[in-house]
């Protein structure tokens, strides 16, 4: 087995795989020389679930602000799921910027949006153990997961949240499609607004976007401005297969998905997984 790996502190996590015949290597400098060109946009996947001497291992590498914040959470998962996503974002970045992801400063906007000084643009999103982790080398870019769960779309939260045209078109679908439909709604509009870094002050009715299983993922419409829904791309990233709906947004057109797969080399995980 033929490994690539990021490495966390002394934590080795492989990022590709591929059967030699069961040798087994690793190379040290993996992290050197990851590229991102303009035309794509790398989508990371990971479990937030490592075992606790992992964990342990992990928090070395973050900012003292962020064990900080990690020993305000209550419940020892959520605390250990904190951890575990901020030393892998900081093992993707380093990956990319050739550097030890204990040195990287993040800068914070005004919504707490964490951003590196001349880049590259990244934003994280996380649902249950899953994380999905978006890079782009040309501007700000947002990303957006949840678990796949049908109880949503039975709740009247869309009428509450969405537009009327999108609650029109989410009611109109059949009754079992309607789950996907919302989900699929809600994450298109969070990547969105995450991309714009408008926090919670973007009210979610004050544009469109598509949400019909036969429609592609885009932008529709935005109350501000007539033009500026032409300027976003959206792509779906759901896999349901592996319980989850995503979307990734970005201001810019021209672009594909990269996604890859991380893949804890010490928990014995399955292969790492590219998708073009």
């Amino acid at each position: 087995m033929l490994a690539d790996a990021i490495t966390i502190g002394d934590v080795a996590v492989a990022t590709k795989r591929i059967d030699v015949g069961g040798q087994g290597l690793r190379f040290a400098d993996a992290n050197a020389g990851r590229t991102l060109p303009a035309g794509e946009v790398h989508v990371w996947r990971a479990s937030l679930e490592r075992p606790r001497q992992i964990v342990e291992r992990m928090r070395r590498v973050l900012a003292g602000d962020e064990q900080r914040r990690a020993d305000r959470f209550r419940f020892a998962r959520d605390r250990s799921r904190y951890i575990v996503g901020r030393a892998l974002l900081r093992g993707l970045l380093a990956g990319y910027l050739d550097t030890a992801p204990e040195g990287l400063q993040f800068q914070y906007g005004e919504f707490s949006k964490p951003a590196l000084r001349g880049g590259p643009w990244f934003n994280v999103s996380h649902s249950g153990s899953i994380a999905l982790y978006a890079f782009s080398s040309v501007g700000e870019i947002g990303i957006d997961v949840e678990l796949d769960d049908a109880d949503f779309a039975r709740e009247r939260i869309a009428e509450r949240f969405f537009s009327p045209s999108e609650v029109k078109v989410l009611r109109s679908l059949p009754a079992d499609v309607q789950p996907l439909a919302f989900l699929s709604c809600w994450t298109r509009k969070e990547a969105f607004i995450k991309a714009r870094g408008d926090g919670l002050s973007l009210a979610l009715d004050s544009f469109d976007v598509t949400l019909a299983p036969d429609t592609r993922a885009a932008v529709l419409r935005t109350a501000w401005c007539s033009t500026e829904a032409s300027q976003w791309c959206l792509e779906d990233l759901s896999d349901c297969r592996a319980g989850y709906i995503a979307a990734v947004a970005l201001r810019s057109g021209g672009w594909r998905v990269v996604e890859r797969q991380i893949v804890d080399t010490l928990e014995g995980s399955g292969p790492g997984q590219e998708r073009r």
